[in-house]
């Protein structure tokens, strides 16, 4: 048995592949969510048309401040100590990425005497505060892990100190996700003038007030030169309003703020985009993939998909954010497109060690 262990919007958009290539090889496995975010994902679930959880281990409030996390974390080790015939000693239990889920899906499967296999393993910044707590998360999951699914040779590289079995997918599951759906799948409403997408929602940019109010400065500077579609985050607009910042978006005629959208009417409203601002690791991955320019608002980022090709990492620099403003055709590519499937690479190695 293959028990999947994940919390988040992100890791059930990259794992829900996988379900499906398990499926397809009739290998079974098990769902558990921790339920670290609730909003969309039953959505989600019908979107890929995977199985509900098998276990849910928290059914609370969304997680979406750190000082939730001991009571979250706490509860989910009770429901899954209260539960511990629902797992089987020796089995194979997944784990996904950066998230506050992954390390705690670890630790659950490690006391269960569970063989821990990590998807998306090997991603590093080599900054232990940034991204915060991404790098301390991935560094402590890795370090419980047996089998590290790599999305990448830099990334197998990046754990040659680490014991386990190392696993090149070649690519993220992510891959697999925007392939599942065509361009016209989703109904949203797309501007008719040419626009670009701003997504900000990580913590040390909403959480910290002067960087939040340069970022809404950078923005307003931007959309003086190409319209703007903000899609807001929940904690990104409640941030917006504490330090008194959204009106200051609200009343900007350039930009149109609109609320987080499901899965497939995001990527639709992406794929529509001249470009796309962002600070989120897995736009950077979609845009490398769809070949659309990306900039990233971020110091530093753990992963190298588009560097040097669509993807621009800002460091806030503002000469190197207007330059591509103004050149941004330049980092447009064609869609990438590949006969391997990462997911499937993660499925058979699974059904082989599991049989």
């Amino acid at each position: 048995m293959i028990y999947i262990i994940v919390g988040t919007r992100a890791q059930l958009i990259k794992v829900a592949p996988v379900m499906i290539q398990l499926g397809n090889r009739s290998v079974d496995f098990s769902f558990v969510f921790t339920g670290q975010h609730t909003s969309t994902i039953n959505d989600l679930i019908g979107v890929f048309g995977i199985p509900n959880p098998d276990l849910r281990l928290y059914d609370g409030k969304e997680i979406t401040k750190t000082s939730q996390v001991p009571s979250w974390s706490a509860e989910c080790i009770r429901k899954s100590l209260s539960a511990k015939d629902f797992f089987q000693q020796g089995d194979i239990a997944l784990v996904h990425g950066d998230a506050y889920s992954a390390i705690l899906g670890a630790i659950i499967a490690k006391s269960m005497g569970m063989k821990i296999g990590h998807i998306e393993a090997g991603l590093r910044s080599y900054d232990l505060f940034n991204p915060f707590p991404e790098e301390i998360i991935r560094v402590l999951t890795s370090r419980m892990t047996v089998f590290h699914f790599c999305p990448g040779e830099w990334a197998v590289n990046n754990l040659k100190r680490n014991r386990g079995v190392k696993i090149d997918t070649k690519l993220n599951t992510l891959y697999d996700a925007l392939r599942l759906f065509g361009e016209d799948e989703a109904s949203i409403d797309i501007p008719d003038n040419m626009y670009g997408i701003v997504s900000i929602h990580r913590f040390e940019n909403i959480f910290n007030k002067r960087r939040l109010e340069f970022i809404v400065g950078l923005i307003g500077e931007i959309s003086e030169k190409v319209s703007l579609l903000f899609v807001l985050h929940p904690s990104t607009r409640n941030s917006l309003k504490r330090y008194g910042l959204l009106e200051t978006l609200e009343q900007n005629g350039n930009i149109e703020l609109r609320p987080r959208y499901d899965y497939l009417k995001f990527v639709k409203l992406m794929m529509d985009s001249e470009f796309v601002i962002t600070d989120g690791g897995s736009n950077q991955e979609e845009c490398y993939y769809l070949g659309k320019p990306c900039l990233l608002f971020r110091d530093k980022t753990e992963r190298l998909e588009g560097l040097g090709r669509n993807v621009v990492l800002s460091r806030f620099d503002r000469r190197t954010i207007h330059y591509f403003i103004g050149h941004y055709e330049r980092y447009r590519y064609p869609e990438l497109r590949i006969d391997r499937s990462p997911s499937g690479v993660i499925a058979d190695f699974l059904d082989k060690v599991s049989g």
